[in-house]
């Protein structure tokens, strides 16, 4: 398998595997979940024969999670999920690991369309995707590859948002895990995976102080929630912008100042989108915003700070330092854009901390497996991670802690169950 899969990769450079594997091993030693649940594939094998394509970010958790899959006797092939992201020398030492790559750090959009568009021309039985793009070329561009598929998992609330588009309107053509709306993924993996991976990715990148600054939070979803924390954490004055009056109430209770972004465009020196949507950084936004504003996204795709728009304000952009560009008004004043725009806490960081991508990654394998073994009866459709995986992540990673829990009684079971009065 090791022949075929270099025979059949894209990747920049065999040679730099050394070093990916020395970052596998590392994220490995540190990702106890995963690694039980890869013993348990190891004895059942329920991919065996199968074939399965993943497109994630591509580093070394990620790597990890493939080999986890590869286990339990699948045949793996990958892609990125974002340009910037993939790690080069993580890339050669999976091919090193007998997994088919089709990726490299930062191609052009037309190479990058083309590397995923190859890691499907496997005919896969199953997918794990981030942000939706297997599944919605499967469903536009290469319909021919979709006859194998028996379904999949999505990592991200844009890749959900972008399924139940497509089952609404009766287009979806086999079942989908919302593994992004599992308990253990918003809970940890939104709230603190970004909350810690995106100041990481702005704080190398920048190398500046964060305390006393003004931070704007655009969305205050989980991932928000995290940003917003995390930044309070590191001393900052932080500002939440909103849409949904209900979590505008719940931000300025967790002791945030709330205020529409035109507002908060005046006063933020430090800006990260967190929203899934378009354009919530935009022209009129700009017009405002201080000289020196540091402007980041930490949603999946490069659309929530309008480029376009700044760059029309613009007489001159040029890349200042490693991942910050940054763009000269007409009026003199100075706006910082960190990694293109893109995913800040992995295309300018390592992304998530391996402890908490340990209990995501756990609940993408265990989400295939559920879908390979009861995609017949599902149908074409949209569903959540069953409570009982979500609830099973989180008792391995307990156990992994050496930590125990309480419970319940016959008497007390019999008590929770019973109407009657008591």
């Amino acid at each position: 398998m090791t022949t075929k899969a270099i025979q059949n990769s894209v990747i920049t450079d065999l040679k730099l595997a050394p070093e990916g594997h020395l970052k596998i091993d590392w994220v490995e030693a540190h990702m106890p979940v995963l690694s039980r649940i890869r013993k348990q594939f190891e004895q059942e094998q329920p991919f065996k024969g199968l074939k399965v394509a993943i497109s994630l970010h591509l580093e070394a958790k990620t790597a990890y999670l493939a080999k986890v899959v590869q286990a339990g006797g699948a045949e793996v092939t990958i892609t990125g999920s974002n340009p910037l992201s993939t790690q080069d020398d993580v890339c050669a030492a999976l091919v090193e690991d007998g997994v088919t790559v089709f990726a490299k750090y930062n191609p052009d959009p037309k190479e990058y369309k083309e590397l995923m568009i190859r890691a499907l021309e496997n005919k896969p039985d199953l997918i794990i995707d981030d942000g939706g793009d297997l599944v919605s070329i499967l469903h536009s561009e290469r319909p021919d590859l979709l006859e194998n598929v028996r379904g999949g998992a999505e990592e991200t609330t844009t890749g959900i948002l972008r399924l139940k588009a497509m089952d609404k309107e009766g287009q979806l053509k086999f079942p989908m895990v919302a593994v992004n709306d599992a308990y253990c993924k918003y809970l940890f993996d939104n709230r603190y995976g970004t909350g810690q991976s995106v100041w990481d990715g702005i704080n190398r990148t920048t190398n500046l102080v964060v305390a006393g600054k003004t931070v704007v939070v655009v969305g205050y979803g989980w991932c928000g929630k995290g940003v917003a924390m995390r930044a309070k954490g590191l001393g900052a004055n932080v500002i939440v912008t909103e849409i949904d009056a209900i979590k505008a109430v719940e931000a300025y209770m967790d002791g945030f100042h709330v205020m529409p972004m035109i507002e908060a465009a005046k006063v933020g020196d430090f800006f990260v989108t967190v929203t899934g949507n378009r354009d919530v950084i935009r022209g009129e936004h700009y017009d405002v915003m201080k000289d020196g504003a540091i402007l980041s996204n930490a949603g999946h795709f490069d659309v929530e700070v309008n480029k376009p728009e700044l760059e029309e304000r613009s007489v001159s952009v040029r890349t200042v330092r490693r991942n910050i560009e940054e763009y000269q008004l007409k009026d003199g004043r100075k706006m910082y854009v960190l990694a293109e725009g893109r995913l800040v806490n992995l295309a300018a960081g390592d992304g998530h901390p391996a402890e908490i991508m340990d209990m995501t990654f756990a609940l993408q394998a265990l989400s295939l497996k559920y879908v390979n073994e009861r995609y017949k009866e599902i149908g074409a459709t949209v569903v959540n991670v069953p409570y009982e995986l979500d609830e099973q992540v989180a008792r391995y990673k307990l156990e992994s802690l050496g930590f125990g829990i309480d419970r319940l009684t016959e008497e007390q079971r019999a008590y929770l169950d019973s109407w009657q009065e008591h």
